[in-house]
């Protein structure tokens, strides 16, 4: 197993199923990282700026971001442009992990400032063995401290 228990990843997904596969198959990757998941972009913010309803608990200093983009109440490029735009958060890495495929997107995303974008497949199979490997990958991810 990889040692990059420090890291926290955060999954902002608003389908619960595809939360779940995605720690599942992280895990089958050898991560053994805290894994937090939000089911929207304004959740994942207030989490990591300690607010809302997470004002008053310890906010993890090391952390990666693996974002989905069609999501309600705030979307994953809505999170990655505040992200990036805030002094204090911009250095986390974030990838877009999204069934979208759209090329504007994926420039959008990029030129945001992602460090990765994953399409997701659709077939179960191809879904799993991807966000595995992905797994294998993040393993090996150095991440910044952001605060």
């Amino acid at each position: 197993m990889f040692e990059s228990q420090f890291v926290t990843i955060l999954i902002v997904e608003d389908d619960p199923g595809h939360a779940k596969l995605i720690e599942k198959n992280l895990r089958r990757g050898g991560l053994e990282n805290p894994i937090k998941a939000f089911e929207n972009g304004e959740q994942a913010l207030d989490y990591l700026k300690g607010q809302g309803d997470f004002a008053g608990h310890p906010i993890d200093q090391c952390t990666l971001l693996l974002l989905d983009i069609n999501m309600p109440i705030m979307n994953g490029v809505e999170l990655l442009r505040i992200l990036k735009q805030d002094t204090k958060l911009r250095n986390i890495p974030a990838i877009m992990l999204t069934s979208t495929d759209d090329q504007r997107e994926i420039d959008e995303c990029y030129s945001l400032g992602c460090n990765l974008y994953v399409p997701k497949p659709v077939e179960f199979n191809r879904f799993s063995e991807v966000v595995r490997e992905l797994g294998l990958m993040i393993g090996l991810v150095a991440v910044p401290s952001f605060k």
